[in-house]
């Protein structure tokens, strides 16, 4: 079985889409690389980019798509609705086939001491490649963002980053390097312009206030669009599958007199959840992803 390990960096600009290109096309520069999905979201001001690689060249992509963001995204200039401390804002490996989780964090520890090394941008290692017990959630680490960190981590030693200096890059602020297992971005829009609606909402159904296991939630105004949005990261949509997300969120919009206006997926989402999805609403018994034409034709 091949090696194959996914990267799904999240940059710091999602109007731009001149800036995002050049971005993307630093990564697919390194032979070997598969360019999977590119998502831009003006509202959050943030882009996702999903690609593929071996144990090799995802890292040497990976590296080109930070310099790439270090040198074309100015955090002082940047506004949007999604909590950020870089340019580029998380770096997360993902094992898919012929690696482990363990391999994916020895590739994050490579790669963030070289951006910390080349680029002089500090690294926060979390996830599964935390080093602190704290870091393991991404919330901690980005806690204050840009504008807090930067005058944390010159005092409290508990914001020391992992790599690099002890003071954030002037414009491409901090960056967070990590392993984890494939997550689902989800998000559920509303009809209201109401954003208190949707941080109730995210507040009830995630993990941290004691709601859905394997649930990360915020609640942000979509003013482009005259809704707001349950924005949502399920980091084990075995635990917790995003059928009953949508429940729980159809639920709690309903109790507050609110309907749901459209659902979104960022990025890539794994075939079995979306079998989960058709079981679950067609109520199909015994249905998985073997039963999938595709899956049997192409292996």
């Amino acid at each position: 079985m091949p090696a194959v390990v996914e990267c799904v960096p999240n940059f710091s600009e999602g109007r731009r889409k001149e800036v995002v290109d050049r971005i993307v096309y630093s990564i697919q520069s390194v032979p070997g690389i598969k360019i999977l999905d590119v998502e831009m979201d003006p509202d959050h001001n943030r882009s996702v980019v999903t690609f593929t690689g071996n144990r090799e060249n995802v890292q040497e992509g990976a590296f080109r798509g930070a310099r790439a963001a270090s040198e074309l995204i100015d955090l002082n200039k940047h506004k949007g609705q999604h909590p950020r401390m870089g340019a580029l804002d998380v770096l997360p490996f993902i094992p898919i086939s012929g690696v482990t989780v363990e391999d994916c964090v020895q590739i994050a520890n490579k790669v963030g001491a070289r951006i910390a090394k080349e680029l002089k941008i500090p690294v926060y290692l979390y996830e599964s490649a935390a080093r602190r017990p704290e870091r393991t959630n991404l919330e901690n680490v980005r806690r204050g963002e840009f504008e807090g960190l930067r005058e944390a981590v010159l005092s409290d030693e508990t914001r020391y980053p992992d790599y690099g200096p002890r003071m954030l890059h002037p414009t491409a602020g901090a960056v967070a390097v990590g392993a984890r297992m494939p997550l689902i971005a989800f998000n559920v829009n509303l009809k209201s312009s109401d954003v208190k609606i949707a941080k109730e909402i995210a507040k009830k159904i995630r993990a941290s206030s004691g709601g859905l296991p394997k649930v990360k939630a915020l609640g942000f105004a979509l003013e482009a669009r005259g809704m707001v949005q349950v924005s949502m990261n399920l980091t084990d949509y075995t635990v917790t599958p995003i059928s009953e997300v949508f429940e729980a969120i159809v639920r709690e919009a309903k109790e507050r007199n609110v309907e749901i206006a459209e659902s979104e997926i960022i990025g890539l989402i794994p075939l079995d959840a979306v079998c989960d999805l058709a079981a679950k609403f067609l109520k199909i018994s015994r249905f998985g992803s073997s039963q999938v034409l595709e899956r049997r034709i192409w292996g």
